[in-house]
């Protein structure tokens, strides 16, 4: 699962980061990636929302923190059902622009290894070519199967992040994400590696009062071998990401 969740603050302006967390448990993904967390908004003394969402979630969680001031930070987080291998943040940030990082998680699922990319990439042209650069180095050193997974604020094809990761990640989502409550760009994806990993995907609508971007959740497989681009057989995959439970299934209708 991946939600730009724009600070908890949605349409609503007392910050309502419980009914965030309410959204993602009843999907019950087992990766989770979330962008634009801050904690520099007005709030009580316990309620750091980096601290409350990986305690309610029980998840590991790793937060990347792109900018800090004396009233807190801004940044993303990756959460795992499973405690990570290996993982680190990355600095993918480009001269003169809002800093930018690249999580990445080396996990060891119930069911195979998995690299697992989470981002929020900049607002400027040449700024998201080089960062999708950066990506792809990230996503060709790995082995293993590859989901990368963001906000890559990306609404062009032609020189775009797309068409830079089309090729390493060739399983991707292609739903309308912004504004929430009348999508018109896909700005937030699942890229995977190989093709076959990506199952199946849907948004969930009822997002639309708690952010501006809608989620995205997808069944990942783990592949065997990530250069096969073959639908992946029930006796070497299974799904990784998100169960879909039937409140999960509702969200659509």
């Amino acid at each position: 699962m991946t939600w730009n969740i724009h600070g908890a603050l949605g349409l609503n302006p007392d910050f309502d980061l419980a009914r965030v967390i309410a959204l993602i448990e009843r999907h019950d993904p087992d990766i989770v990636a979330l962008q634009e967390v801050d904690s520099r908004r007005p709030r009580s003394a316990d309620a750091d929302p980096f601290a409350v969402i990986e305690r309610t979630l029980g998840h590991y969680g790793l937060g990347a923190k792109s900018i800090v001031t004396a009233d807190g930070a801004y940044g993303q987080m990756l959460l795992s059902r499973w405690r990570p291998r290996a993982w680190a943040a990355h600095d993918i940030s480009y001269p003169e622009r809002e800093p930018r990082r690249a999580i990445v998680a080396d996990i060891d699922t119930a069911h195979g290894p998995c690299r697992v990319i989470a981002t929020h990439l900049g607002l400027s042209f040449g700024e998201r070519r080089s960062q999708a650069r950066a990506l792809l180095a990230l996503i060709e050193e790995s082995p293993s199967t590859t989901v990368v997974v963001g906000d890559f604020n990306d609404w062009l094809f032609a020189g775009s992040v797309r068409a830079v990761l089309r090729g390493a990640c060739p399983g991707r989502t292609r739903f309308r994400t912004f504004p929430s409550h009348w999508p018109l760009f896909r700005l937030d994806r699942i890229y995977c590696r190989p093709a076959c990993a990506l199952v199946s995907a849907f948004t969930d609508r009822a997002a639309r009062g708690l952010s501006d971007h809608l989620p995205v959740i997808a069944d990942v497989a783990v592949t065997v071998d990530v250069a096969a681009d073959q639908p992946a057989s029930s006796s070497q995959d299974e799904t990784m990401v998100a169960k879909r439970s039937a409140s999960a299934a509702s969200a659509l209708r």
